[in-house]
């Protein structure tokens, strides 16, 4: 009589795809965004409805936040190596 083995399946651990790319300043770029939309919500909140800094600057600082540095920290990638020698 043969021996009949089991077969283990080996299970794939999920990994993030972000985990080759996000660096280190990935993720300062990111927390430097998240600080601008604090600062820029706490001035849209200050004074009356119609304060200058809560009309015009905080609207800009939140604009920059979201359409400059929060894809700048998502798209931004070192060059290796091999991308400057080409």
């Amino acid at each position: 009589m043969a021996k009949h083995r089991k077969k283990i399946r080996a299970v794939k651990k999920s990994e993030s795809p972000f985990k080759n790319y996000w660096d280190k300043s990935n993720y300062i770029i990111l927390g430097v965004g998240l600080l601008l939309l604090i600062i820029g919500y706490f001035l849209m909140a200050q004074g009356p409805w119609d304060n200058p800094i809560s009309l015009t600057i905080s609207p800009i600082i939140l604009l920059i936040a979201y359409l400059i540095i929060f894809p700048l920290a998502i798209f931004y990638r070192k060059k290796t190596n091999k991308e400057t020698e080409q």
